[in-house]
């Protein structure tokens, strides 16, 4: 006999001693067919109604109960929001009989039932499950024609600040799945090209649980596209028109606001084949306004720096995106996935630095010298994505499934970015030109393999490994042009090589169940990461290599209990970790701005992260609910953007120029509470309010080595109580009209050297269905100003020993666009796309 057919009798026989008889189904939603995961399956006798067990269903809505006696018996199917649904007694004969219950579809509960009266309930904005919230996306009407960041910013303790950094409970590290998948890219960047019309809902994971990966120190947004179980061919296209821009800025060019995308599925029974193309155009205007203070102790001077001038973004998207499944049978789903797509992103910041001027000595008015010049500075980031997937699962007789899942990733990213510094008003007076350059390209991999069984009576185990691996390499070419003639000439200090090759083999063992009115899961996952980091000037042979690895346990756990229908408590831990990029480490200096040179640390820790939670839910009348979720986070390897001044080879003090600079800073704590609420005043009238309130502290060493080559270390001691909250209010005026206001708070935020300033916008959608539903307008105007607020202005402020920066931008308001959606059938779509893994996270 072969090794092959050794290996598989032994599979088989190892299997088998755990075969039981077995009670299954599935739970799914009664009004779109979507299944739901820990919903709560509860088997009792028939005869003295005792419970026996219960269970959770599984991602897929599926549940298995074994190891059940002869006799009568009943199940009630039951999850938070939802109708409890009694299955009629039923009689089991044998040990190892087999009973399949099929389909068990739950109602949303009414708040109110009549005889003889049919009421159609809404389906709820959020459902509390045991390790996430899951909001409905159709509520948020002013996402229409937008993104997905359009989307998530209305979300409980999600923020957007005015740089477009998305934060969950005030922490930017946080990671993205698409339909379950894991990526590994820049939040914002992967949401930034998921069409938001293309959402089903939008999951939120705070406390993870050890199946997932680590990745992520504010938990994992799970992005769920729009899906259905009826055969049919669904199609559908959007089309979006943005107004000229009320407000100018003046600018060079106006902003332009457009787009198109489309989405065929056709479904049978084995086959769900999905495609779908998006071009989008979205521009956007603005100023930025800024002053530094450097105060040079030797020579008994100080330079002031006033600046002002455009700052806006044209940014294109497009791509097509294919995926096929196919499901032979009841066991067996095969499915692939292609994706190509390319982004262009110019950053304009054509600034006035006018009355440049020392004052010499310190505390006097006497001017050293008046100096004012103009810089043009563009920056363009381009990134080509290509990767495909093939996924398999196979479900064993004893309700076991095997899963294996395998992702390839190539992305190109690179970009120019050109400095010049001219005079002012006369901008043909050439003072200096730079342009430094970069080609990125990435490769990664991802392979998945997970099991999983129910060999214990108290709950199912599930088990996987994973690997992945990054190639990314870099080429930076940075030039200036001297002014003598000899045109643009390579600067030596700053072109450089630079590479980042990490591998990290994991595996993970996690027990979820469900016992009299207990929900849990507990598991560990343990992971092997290396991680070799490469740079070298470019003018030199030798290269510094960097090390750095680790193999570290990351437990979480979970637990529910239901005191009564109407309200539950929960709590969790889970151990997180927040990995660099090769952005952050290359060590050598890239231009951002005249006044800035931007650089990482090549000896970079990544981030390590314990989450705390206790939180409360409960279902009030009519529809109205409240929950409140009180959460502790703390991170050890603080990774900060700071400020500090660069410094010539001579050591000698560049008025005017600071380095930005990521670097590990210490550790911090987050200690909040985060409440929401569902308020329907009326029948036509629904309100959504999520708040988040949290003390903030980073208490640490900041080290480093500037540019002089000699290290330095400045002490971080910052606290501050952060605040923001979101809200969402919308009126039916009729069966197909609504009109709904957002509006959208971050507070003051403290940093390790200063603060950003708060941050709000407010935005109004009037939304009206023609055509038996099929044709959607939506108008939208976001923003809203009216020459009255601060909207979508922010001031970040950042202070040294001897320096004070302060830079305010304003970025367009009072923006007007129209949204045309068109459904050319009723069939529900059942459309999922792969995302960029690994190359988003450095675009």
């Amino acid at each position: 006999m072969n090794l092959k057919k050794c290996t598989f009798l032994l599979l088989t026989l190892i299997i088998s001693q755990f075969a039981t008889a077995q009670l299954t189904g599935k739970i799914i939603d009664a009004e779109d067919n979507y299944p739901l995961e820990y919903a709560t399956v509860a088997l009792y006798q028939t005869n003295n109604k005792t419970l026996v067990t219960g269970v959770v269903t599984d991602n897929k809505g599926r549940f298995s109960i074994g190891n059940i006696k002869p006799g009568n018996y009943y199940l009630e199917a039951s999850f938070i929001g939802y109708k409890v649904n009694k299955i009629a007694s039923f009689n089991l004969k044998n040990r190892s009989e087999k009973k399949d219950i099929g389909t068990i579809k739950l109602v949303l509960g009414s708040g109110n039932e009549l005889n003889e009266v049919v009421v159609r309930s809404e389906k709820a904005a959020v459902v509390h499950k045991i390790d996430r919230q899951v909001f409905d996306t159709k509520k948020y009407q002013s996402t229409v024609g937008g993104n997905a960041v359009d989307v998530v910013k209305n979300l409980p303790s999600i923020t957007v600040d005015g740089l477009g950094d998305i934060s969950v409970r005030g922490s930017k590290g946080f990671t993205v799945l698409i339909n379950g998948k894991p990526t590994q890219g820049d939040a914002s960047s992967i949401l930034a090209q998921l069409p938001a019309n293309a959402l089903e809902s939008v999951e939120l994971i705070t406390a993870p649980s050890a199946k997932y990966d680590p990745e992520g120190k504010g938990g994992i947004l799970n992005i769920i596209t729009k899906k259905g179980a009826i055969n049919g061919t669904f199609a559908q296209i959007n089309v979006r028109g943005g107004f000229p821009s009320i407000e100018e800025y003046d600018t060079k060019k106006a902003a332009q606001r457009y787009g198109i995308d489309a989405t065929v599925n056709k479904r049978t029974d084995n086959w769900n084949i999905s495609v779908g193309a998006s071009y989008q155009r979205n521009d956007k205007t603005g100023r930025r306004e800024g002053e530094m203070f450097i105060v040079n102790t030797p020579e008994n001077k100080t330079t002031i720096l006033p600046s002002d001038g455009e700052r806006s973004f044209d940014e294109i998207t497009y791509n097509g995106r294919f995926n096929v499944d196919y499901t032979p049978n009841e066991k067996d789903t095969y499915s692939i996935g292609l994706f190509a797509g390319k982004r262009t992103k110019e950053r304009l910041a054509d600034i006035v630095y006018f009355d440049n001027h020392a004052v010499s000595p310190i505390g006097t008015d006497n001017r050293q010298y008046t100096f004012t010049y103009y810089n043009h500075n563009l920056r363009i980031r381009k990134g080509d994505f290509a990767l495909g997937s093939f996924d398999y699962s196979h479900k064993f007789d004893n309700a076991s499934k095997l899963s294996a899942s395998i992702l390839y990733e190539y992305t190109f990213l690179g970009g120019p970015t050109e400095n010049d510094n001219l005079g002012n008003p006369d901008n043909t007076i050439v003072y200096q030109q730079e342009y430094n350059t970069n080609d990125n390209p990435l490769y990664g991999t991802r392979f998945n393999l997970d099991y999983q069984w129910k060999p214990f009576s108290f709950g199912t185990l599930e088990t996987g490994y994973q690997y992945r691996d990054l190639d990314h390499t870099g080429k930076f070419v940075y030039e200036r042009d001297n002014i003598d003639g000899a045109g643009m000439q390579p600067v030596d200090e700053f072109s450089s090589d630079v590479s980042l090759k990490r591998t990290i083999h994991s595996g993970y063992a996690q027990v979820t169940g469900s016992k009299s009115k207990w929900d849990y899961n507990a598991g560990v996952r343990l992971e092997s990461m290396d991680r070799v980091y490469k740079e070298a000037l470019r003018s030199e042979a030798n290269e510094n290599v960097y090390d750095y690895d680790f193999v570290k346990l990351f437990p979480s756990a979970s637990l529910q209990y239901k005191i009564n229908d109407k309200t539950n408590i929960k709590t969790a831990y889970s151990k997180r970790v927040e990995r660099t990029t090769t952005f952050k480490m290359n060590s050598f200096a890239e231009r951002e701005h005249s006044e800035v040179f931007e650089q990482g640390d090549n000896t970079l820790l990544p981030e390590f992260i314990d989450l705390v939670e206790l939180g409360i839910t409960k279902k009030l009348e009519k529809g109205n609910s409240v929950y409140a979720t009180a959460y502790f986070r703390h991170v050890d390897n603080v990774i900060n953007r700071v400020n500090t001044l660069a410094y010539e080879q001579s050591g000698a003090i560049i008025d005017s120029v600071i380095n930005r600079v990521f670097s590990n800073v210490g550790k911090s704590n987050a200690i909040g509470l985060e409440i929401g609420a569902t308020i329907k005043p009326t029948e036509n009238w629904t309100n959504s309010f999520g708040a988040n309130v949290y003390n903030y502290a980073i208490d640490g060493v900041l080290k480093f080595k500037h540019r002089d080559g000699i290290n330095r270390q400045y002490d971080v001691d910052s606290k501050s109580t952060i605040y923001s909250f979101n809200l969402n209010s919308t009126y039916n005026f009729w069966e197909n009209a609504s009109l709904q206001f957002t509006f959208n708070y971050l507070s003051d935020r403290n940093t390790a050297m200063g603060e950003d300033s708060r941050f709000y916008s407010p935005n109004l959608t009037f939304r009206k269905k023609f055509m038996d539903d099929k044709l959607t307008a939506t108008l939208q105007w976001q923003n809203m100003d009216m020459g009255l607020l601060n909207t979508n202005e922010q001031r970040i402020s950042t202070s040294g020993s001897n320096f004070y920066t302060s830079t305010n931008y304003k970025y367009e308001v009072d923006m007007v666009s129209l949204n045309l959606s068109y459904t050319f059938n009723a069939a529900k779509n059942k459309s999922k796309f792969i995302d960029s893994e690994f190359g988003k996270k450095e675009f």
